[in-house]
């Protein structure tokens, strides 16, 4: 029976597959046929018995349930992989796995995995990013309240919000570039990693595999791929699952009710809220979300620890990579695709926006008073002081700040009402907002081409 919510609850069926039972047999079986290529490309392997192990190396042949027999009598996975190779190769049977030790598979096909992988956080990425580069265009000028540690500060654009999320973003996608050689990076000089094995055209061999096989090829092993290049990857996704857990958060603290500025969408046609308070309309999705990228963030240590083998290798890292690996891109694709969805349809509510600006009786407008009163002749150090007094007796008597500082002669000696009255207005305080907005999402749609 299904056991792990992958099987039954989360996770998109192209991002499983890659990492299922069969995904990985699927690609272990291309590994052994890539070796068997190189060895034919050498002379060390006739053509005929290439294209017979060519043949057989179809998951359609040598099946994974046929392995998985041979397994519970070998308990050895790659050798039952061979054994079930050697059944229906003939007389090809010979060169199956020649020079191979089980590590060149396993990481090899890992690294066949990590490169298909790639190929979708690329495309989903790209996508949320782009979604991001949309909202934060269409909300440039759309003021709303700043907020430090959970208080009103002074006031921001919605655009300039979403700008930051897209700049992030833009730089995972940089960083997913430069990983990605180090991360697709297979090996295949035998057991502890020097090439004995292999003969004298080692390094050719080598070659030759990794590039049938599209991957990178390392300079120096072990028996076993240097684990820091699965930390990278795994640091990767986890860094974008709390990018995206971070977006979430702002998502579901401006739908708060006292806030309601933005919103997930709800379909108010068939969506239930609560089983019990029918007006509830809660951000499920951004919450969902929010879970499994702590899930992914998990995957961080064990990632770490299992770079820590004895001597050229030991086998304990291998059982929780099937863990690690697995869970952080299948979860992160799926966090990805929500956030997306999230995103597109996220309801803007740029009235309230204003309404929550207006209830705080213009305490946010006081460092723009402050930098006029600056402007006039007034020392900052005062204008800080006078300003602060005045918000702290606006706060104190539940009055508008302007009304305070209309009857301190020490602002309207230097200042006008007119002035007075524009330093008020939020739109007048919010510096480059546009054109940070505008760069920002110039730089990335660049990416994006």
């Amino acid at each position: 029976m299904p056991v792990s919510p992958l099987d039954y609850r989360y996770g998109r069926e192209e991002a499983k597959q890659i990492w299922s039972r069969e995904g990985r047999h699927a690609r272990q079986l291309e590994v052994e046929r890539a070796l068997v290529w190189a060895h034919c490309k050498l002379g060390r392997v006739s053509a005929e018995h290439y294209d017979k192990i060519a043949d057989i190396a179809d998951p359609g042949i040598v099946t994974a349930d046929r392995v998985d027999e041979i397994e519970m009598e070998t308990r050895h996975d790659i050798m039952a992989l061979t054994k079930a190779m050697a059944e229906v190769a003939g007389e090809a049977g010979w060169c199956i796995h020649l020079g191979a030790t089980s590590n060149d598979i396993v990481d090899s096909a890992v690294a066949l995995q990590i490169k298909d992988s790639l190929k979708l956080q690329i495309d989903t990425t790209s996508i949320l990013l782009k979604t991001m580069c949309d909202i934060a265009e269409r909300e440039r000028n759309t003021v709303m309240l700043g907020r430090t540690h959970g208080q009103a500060a002074v006031p921001i654009t919605f655009g300039l919000k979403v700008a930051v999320w897209v700049d992030e973003f833009r730089r995972h996608m940089e960083r997913l570039e430069e990983l990605t050689p180090r991360v697709i990076t297979g090996k295949f000089l035998g057991a502890v990693g020097t090439g004995a094995a292999q003969g004298e055209m080692a390094f050719e061999l080598q070659e030759l595999i990794m590039s049938n096989l599209g991957l990178q090829t390392p300079m120096a092993t072990t028996q076993v791929v240097g684990r820091d290049r699965y930390i990278e990857w795994v640091g990767w996704m986890a860094n974008v699952a709390t990018s995206i857990e971070k977006i979430l958060q702002e998502v579901r603290n401006l739908q708060r009710s006292e806030i309601a500025e933005v919103a997930e969408f709800f379909d108010t046609e068939k969506q239930v809220g609560s089983s019990t308070m029918a007006h509830k309309k809660n951000p499920i999705t951004a919450e969902n979300a929010c879970g499994l990228a702590r899930i992914v963030r998990s995957m961080i240590i064990p990632s770490y620890e299992n770079a820590l083998l004895w001597h050229e290798r030991d086998l304990a890292n291998s059982s929780a990579e099937r863990f690690t690996l697995s869970h952080s891109m299948i979860l992160l694709d799926d966090i990805t695709v929500k956030c997306n969805r999230v995103l597109s349809k996220l309801v803007v509510d740029s009235d309230k926006m204003m309404d929550n600006i207006n209830a705080q009786n213009g305490l946010v407008m006081a460092e723009k008073l402050m930098l006029v009163l600056v402007d006039k002749g007034m020392t900052r150090e005062e204008s800080h002081e006078v300003l602060r007094n005045a918000s702290m007796t606006a706060i104190e008597n539940k009055t508008h700040l302007m009304e305070v500082c209309n009857n301190d002669s020490r602002i309207t000696d230097l200042i006008s009402s007119e002035i007075l009255e524009e330093a008020f207005k939020p739109e007048n305080h919010l510096g480059f907002s546009g054109l940070i907005v505008d760069n920002t999402i110039s730089k990335a749609r660049l990416m994006l081409k």
